[in-house]
């Protein structure tokens, strides 16, 4: 990653800017959403992190919203992800679990997506970091060495550049629209997840070759990728395989990129960030340099991608008219797979906050995330809102700001709550879903947990996962940490939500 090269390209977008910063004005504001990876609540200085600072982060909620009560749709990435792209809850379709790095396209091409239903409004549209959302069609195996489709360009992107899977899945490539980057044809390409394929080394087998420790209670053990054991086996493909500690910089000039050469017209960018997901391996610029190992090393580089993203919009005289979004795709957690001594050296630290379980958990702290609105044109003053809202109502709340209409089928689950992500009401949603395993209903300042028999501690990550086989009711208003299980001294508000819940599941739309 060269840190400097990005921010010379930021102040030659500068350069742009001195045309006068009104020369792109438009009616219709740019929106970029960053999307964190498994960021706990409190993990970032504005949420209530005491020990490293976020100032890029902090800076978007001292210039705008900033939400208390902000959720992800689950408590784990792909599920989430398909819930912000598609307006859907992703347990009402089959297979949106954690994906595979060779799973296919999860997203329906028959239904309107959020990207696509902004190209319909006139927005360029861009996809930059990890997708987690399947490449190519069901039934057949993916080729990475040909053109890869149906993929983010068929669901309403006009560019992408994405990580395919997840930092700690193989393929460990860049795919550019429909190929991987820097691929030699001379050397293509092979990944399998139920059996090795090829000579290269894996943690495994080579725990020598390894530049961190893997959890062996987890399986990170596979095929070795720039030092790292990754989940599943590739061989080939080496020109074109990453190193971790340029993935920031790299995406991050790519949307820097995307900004300038669509300055003049309405612009769309999902940037999903790989920080601060398993392996952490930040650039040097960051290593050693937040006392909290690789995860606090990881958010500061987070907050710095923030920052340069921000840069460009201000070089560029674009600030004013660009709402940015800032969130995570679910709740924290340490030591997920790889032994970078997340848990030894968080401290006093609590990376959920006051709230009560993780990353996999029905609690609180699985789905309930940051989410901070910045929009200098409409929002003219710093707030902190309490409003109950969910990252699936950015479908409808984004085509009522760019006068769409959404079509029957599409969005089913989405609310237009644009007048609260602004800032110009404070209505809550009349109820949100969230799921963990099990699925939760939220109804003002109640939170109701269907009865599971799963397991109530996943010990490999320490982390409660609320799984109960009674069911479970709580104020989270009063009783944040969700301590005090209210469903049989309150059954007539336990069976009211637990109704209300049947009854979405069985809809085939909430509203």
């Amino acid at each position: 990653m060269n840190m400097k090269k990005i921010r010379m390209l930021a102040a030659a977008l500068c350069c742009t800017a001195a045309l006068g910063n009104h020369a792109y004005a438009q009616q219709k504001p740019n929106i970029i959403v960053i999307y964190a990876d498994d960021l706990g609540y409190g993990d970032i200085s504005c949420y209530g992190m005491k020990k490293i600072h976020t100032p890029n982060i902090d800076k978007l909620a001292q210039q705008g919203v900033k939400f208390t009560n902000g959720y992800a749709t689950s408590a784990t990435c792909t599920p989430s992800r398909y819930g912000i792209l598609t307006g859907r809850y992703p347990w009402r379709q089959k297979n949106t679990g954690i994906a595979p790095g060779d799973a296919p396209l999860i997203i329906p091409t028959d239904h309107k997506t959020l990207p696509a239903m902004l190209q319909d409004a006139g927005y360029k549209t861009a996809v930059i970091g990890k997708w987690h959302l399947g490449i190519g069609t069901t039934g057949t195996t993916t080729d990475w060495n040909t053109e890869l489709k149906p993929g983010p360009l068929e669901i309403g992107f006009n560019y992408a550049f994405i990580m395919p899977a997840t930092l700690d899945r193989v393929p460990c490539v860049f795919v550019e629209n429909h190929h991987v980057v820097n691929l030699d044809p001379k050397d293509p390409i092979t990944v399998n997840y139920s059996h090795k394929v090829g000579n290269d080394p894996t943690g495994k087998e080579n725990p020598e070759k390894l530049r961190m420790r893997t959890d062996p209670r987890q399986g990170h053990d596979q095929t070795i990728i720039d030092s790292i054991s990754r989940i599943g086996w590739m061989t080939g493909g080496n020109s074109a395989r990453w190193k971790d500690e340029n993935i920031a910089g790299i995406i991050t000039q790519k949307a820097i990129n995307f900004i300038g050469e669509n300055k003049s017209q309405p612009f769309f960018i999902y940037f999903a960030s790989g920080d601060i997901h398993v392996p952490r391996y930040p650039n040097s610029q960051f290593r050693g340099k937040s006392g909290m190992g690789l995860r606090g090393d990881a958010i500061l580089q987070l907050d710095w991608t923030v920052g340069q993203l921000t840069h460009a919009l201000d070089s560029l005289g674009l600030t004013q008219n660009t709402m940015i979004v800032f969130s995570s795709d679910n709740g924290p957690v340490l030591n997920d797979g790889y032994l970078d001594q997340a848990a030894e050296l968080v401290g006093n630290h609590k990376p959920a906050g006051p709230l009560r379980g993780g990353k996999y958990s029905s609690f609180e702290a699985g789905a309930r995330v940051p989410l901070i609105v910045k929009w200098p044109a409409t929002i003219k003053k710093p707030q902190v809102s309490d409003v109950l809202i969910g990252q699936i109502d950015f479908f409808a709340s984004f085509a009522k700001l760019t006068h769409q209409n959404i079509h029957d089928g599409d969005a089913p689950d989405s609310f237009d709550m644009l007048a609260q992500l602004i800032g110009k009401s404070q209505q809550s949603r009349p109820y949100l879903i969230t799921q963990g395993g099990p699925l939760s209903i939220i109804m003002g300042d109640y939170k109701y947990i269907t009865p599971s028999n799963g397991r109530k501690l996943a010990e490999d990550v320490n982390i409660e996962l609320g799984n109960d086989p009674q069911p479970q009711l709580y104020n989270i208003k009063k009783d944040i940490f969700e301590t005090k299980n209210l469903a049989t001294s309150d059954t007539s508000r336990t069976n009211i939500m637990a109704a209300k819940l049947a009854a979405v599941k069985s809809a085939n739309s909430s509203k």
